[in-house]
């Protein structure tokens, strides 16, 4: 099968069928073979009712799944990945303001330019300011900490992937804005960008608001640096940190200590110790560095106790 569509949806029951006929109409001028999946998202309309007239009128291009509640977009996208066989997977809101004609271009930069990844990149949007500013700081942090900088648009819900990529990466929480973060630590490398069209909303508003996903997306990219970074060697991070921060208040109180005994060998008054804020300021430092190692260790007893801490991502092997 040429290409799989995954498509993720909450209440969009105006705009599915609209949508699955212009998938259509792409597929059959290009030749293509494909599917559909749909993944209801715990919809409260009649999307999934919907869905299902598709289904009887169209079995064999047409999957669905149905969650029994709201879930969110990432948890979406990873049944969708695990239904898709398709060798090229493209995912795209429900909304219309993708637009299908860009995915014979999609699928041209996978199959014949080699690339792993191409995100759609929305240079004209038809969103409103208080989308459009906390997505325009947002993408600007990740392409800082990601090291992707070719990308102008992380969160685009318009992107292709070779199969490999889907099968190979797990999507949970909110990390869907990250997906070419998370292809980039799985090894695939070749990521692309297209300039693709954005359409203006045609039925219902947003479901989502601006300042709210900037701030979720900013913690979860906090989150997959850090694991991506540390997450097999916590020891790394948290035995740096607490090494610094006792060998610091170490210092400090042995240099409280020295001025104590100088001052006692030369008959000089000096009040106690403990009155002293430095004392335990110096005591607390040495405490909290103890505490980050011990975090540090214990951070690296778990890590090499996983399951999953000889999961590497082997593209080929050669053997008798």
């Amino acid at each position: 099968m040429d290409i799989s569509v995954v498509i993720p949806l909450y209440n969009e029951e105006e705009s599915i069928s609209e949508l699955y006929s212009w998938i259509d109409n792409v597929m059959v001028k290009n030749g293509y073979s494909y599917e559909v999946i749909f993944v209801n998202d715990g919809s409260t309309d009649g999307s999934w009712e919907a869905i299902e007239q598709l289904y009887r009128e169209n079995p064999d291009h047409v999957k669905a799944i149905k969650f029994r509640r709201n879930y969110g977009k990432s948890p979406a996208l990873y049944c969708g990945f695990k239904e898709a066989q398709g060798n090229v997977v493209i995912t795209m809101d429900a909304d219309l303001q993708d637009s299908p004609d860009e995915i014979p271009g999609l699928y041209q930069m996978i199959t014949e330019e080699g690339y792993d990844l191409v995100s759609g990149y929305k240079q004209k949007r038809y969103d409103p300011l208080s989308k459009t500013l906390p997505t325009k700081l947002f993408n600007a942090t990740a392409r800082k900490i990601s090291g992707i900088k070719n990308l102008h648009d992380f969160n685009c819900g318009l992107k292709a992937y070779r199969k490999a990529v889907v099968k190979n990466i797990e999507v949970y929480g909110e990390m869907h804005r990250y997906m070419p973060y998370l292809a980039k630590n799985a090894g695939f490398g070749k990521i692309g960008e297209k300039v693709v069209q954005h359409q203006a909303r045609k039925y219902g508003s947003s479901k989502f608001m601006g300042w709210n996903r900037f701030v979720n997306g900013y913690l979860d990219l906090l989150t997959l640096w850090f694991l991506s970074t540390f997450g097999k060697k916590p020891m790394h991070v948290f035995g740096f940190l607490g090494t610094v921060m006792f060998f610091i208040g170490f210092l400090a109180a042995l240099g409280i200590g020295i001025d104590k005994l100088w001052c006692l060998a030369n008959h000089i008054p000096q009040r106690l110790v403990t009155n002293s804020p430095w004392f335990y300021i110096a005591l607390t430092m040495m405490i909290i560095g103890t505490q980050l190692f011990l975090t540090g260790f214990v951070g690296d007893l778990i890590s090499r106790s996983s399951q999953n801490r000889n999961d590497y991502q082997i593209e080929a092997e050669l053997k008798n």
